[in-house]
Order: C-alpha cells, then sequence, then structure tokens
C-alpha cells in the first residue's frame, strides 16, 4: 500500500472498527458516512462477511473505517472465521464503535461483546443507532444502562438511516484519532478490489430476494470481469454458490425468473458502482456444505492468515 504523506501539521488518520451484533445498522452507517454503497444491506443477520475498509478523506483528517462481520456465537467453520476477523480486528484499530440498537434491549449479545473489550485497550464509543425508531423520553434510560456496565469514552445516539448526529459523531472520532499521514489517495473509498464489491452486490440482491429459503448458504464468485474492448461495456461473468439442490432450484427461479430477477437488480448498482455499461451473466451452482470446507472458504475469499 503506499502512503501519501500528508506535510499539513495536524493531520490526523485512524482506523475505527464498526462493532455490535448483527443488524445493528454497521454497513447502513458505513454507506452513510462514505456516501456510497460498499458494504451489503440485508435483513437477515451476519451478513458482513470479511472486513470491509471504508476510506473517508476530510481536509483534516482521513477516517478509515472496518466494518466487522456481526459478532455472535459460531455454528460452522465460517461462523469461526467470522469470529476471528471481529476479535483480531479490536486489537489492531485506533477506535472502537460500538453500534446497538435503540429499539432493543440489554441481552446475551451485548454482554457477550462487552467481555470481549476486558481484554483491549483501545478506547470504545457507544453509539446507538435507529433513534428514529423510538421516543426520544427512551434515550436517556438506555445511555444510563450502558454507562453501568462499561467506562465508554463517548456515548452517542445516532440514525445511520436519517443520518441524524453522524457529524458530531464524526466529529468527536477525530478528536481521539492520533496524527498521521494520509494513507489512501482522496479519491479511494475502499480498500477492497471492485471484484469483491461486484461479488457482494449480486449476494445482496440474491439475500433480498430469496428472504428465508436462502439463508447463509450463499456466495457469489466472480468468474471474469473485462472490459469490452470495442465498446464501452464491462463484461461479469458469476457463479452464485448454493449448498443444496433444492436451494438451487429457488435461485434460479420458475422458469430463470428469480436469476434474471436477481442480476437485472444488482447490475444497476454494479453499473453505479463502475460508472459503466455492464452485461452481467449468472449462473447458479451446488457446493454442498461448502460453509464447513476449509477448502472451499478459502476459493472463496475467507482467508485465516489474512488476519
Amino acid at each position: 500500500m503506499e502512503t501519501n504523506m500528508n506535510n499539513n501539521q495536524g493531520y490526523k488518520s485512524g482506523f475505527i472498527s464498526i462493532i455490535g451484533r448483527p443488524n445493528v445498522g454497521k454497513s447502513t452507517f458505513l454507506n452513510r458516512v462514505i456516501g456510497q454503497k460498499i458494504a451489503i444491506m440485508s435483513d437477515k443477520p451476519q451478513t458482513t462477511r470479511n472486513k470491509v475498509q471504508g476510506v473517508l478523506t476530510l481536509e483534516d483528517s482521513q477516517l478509515i473505517f472496518i466494518d466487522t462481520p456481526g459478532i455472535h456465537k459460531p455454528k460452522h467453520k465460517l461462523g469461526d472465521f467470522m469470529m476471528k476477523v471481529a476479535q483480531n480486528t479490536l486489537k489492531e484499530v485506533d477506535l472502537v464503535l460500538f453500534m446497538v440498537n435503540a429499539e432493543e434491549g440489554f441481552g446475551r449479545g451485548e454482554e457477550f461483546i462487552l467481555e470481549k473489550f476486558e481484554s483491549i485497550k483501545t478506547p470504545v464509543f457507544l453509539v446507538i443507532n435507529k433513534i428514529d425508531q423510538v421516543h426520544p423520553d427512551e434515550l436517556l434510560p438506555i445511555m444510563e444502562s450502558y454507562k453501568e456496565k462499561y467506562s465508554f469514552k463517548e456515548i452517542i445516539p445516532i440514525s445511520a438511516l436519517e443520518g441524524n448526529n453522524v457529524d458530531r459523531l464524526l466529529d468527536q472520532i477525530k478528536g481521539y484519532l492520533p496524527e498521521g499521514p494520509q494513507f489512501y489517495p482522496a479519491d479511494q473509498v475502499t480498500d477492497h478490489p471492485e471484484r469483491f464489491i461486484v461479488s457482494e452486490l449480486i449476494r445482496e440482491k440474491a439475500l433480498h430476494l430469496t428472504r428465508e429459503e436462502i439463508p447463509h448458504s450463499l456466495a457469489v464468485l466472480i468468474d471474469k470481469m473485462e472490459r469490452r474492448q470495442d465498446k464501452d461495456v464491462i463484461n461479469v461473468m458469476a457463479t452464485i454458490i448454493v449448498e443444496r439442490d433444492s436451494q438451487k432450484g429457488i435461485v434460479i427461479g420458475k422458469q430463470g425468473s428469480m436469476l434474471k430477477e436477481i442480476g437485472k437488480r444488482a447490475r444497476i448498482d454494479i453499473e453505479n458502482l463502475l460508472g459503466s455499461k455492464v452485461f452481467l451473466e449468472l449462473w447458479v451452482k451446488v457446493q454442498k456444505d461448502w460453509r464447513n470446507k476449509a477448502s472451499q472458504l478459502r476459493d472463496f475469499g475467507f482467508r485465516e492468515d489474512d488476519y
């Protein structure tokens, strides 16, 4: 990674981990801050599988956000991998944002995460998200209850969806970052290659459209991504991986209708990402029990040695 040393005295930069139970709005927050879609959003828990870095470059600072997989008790090798990613991230960053859902009470999940903080020295902010969903009078009791459980450096209520209080949170974050260089070029918004984001956009549409019928037994591999020489068109060929033949039938749909709709919706987001027309071809393939096979997890980009 090329480091662009910024000569401005007092320039701040640092890495911020966003952590919390599944489905508290971490990806919504990241996309709001960065200003474009780099993390997929779904109403299904554990949608985020890899660390997603979002880069926000301001005049006086560069904030590098890491959206970790939602912390949960693992049920398979993929779950183990996701938990290792989330826990290792806590020790590597300058600041941790512990995000909770204002609509949900303190539970075993939050307790499980707070236990992880006992072994780190990194400052932790409590970010209470989805305040647009609760009455303002309910906020103070929520804040007070968390104050008793951990010594947070700051407690900030926000609505990632509506944007409420997000600027204030960013100002508070800057106050805790060290002086440092601009690590990424000003126009770079993520460190993930485009192929990864394209695969995530396809996976998001498949998750949305199949609802409860296809859980996390779904992965997307980009087989080919290249620009046509004669036209301003990018060819994307991708395979959707499922675990069972019955799931393959659901993803394809009657006379290919589901697969066609997944492709149609994904293509719109991919064209916005790449700034070019896209020709998208999708296939569906069964890889039985892939989430429990280390070799297949590696093939799909889940590499433990990267973390």
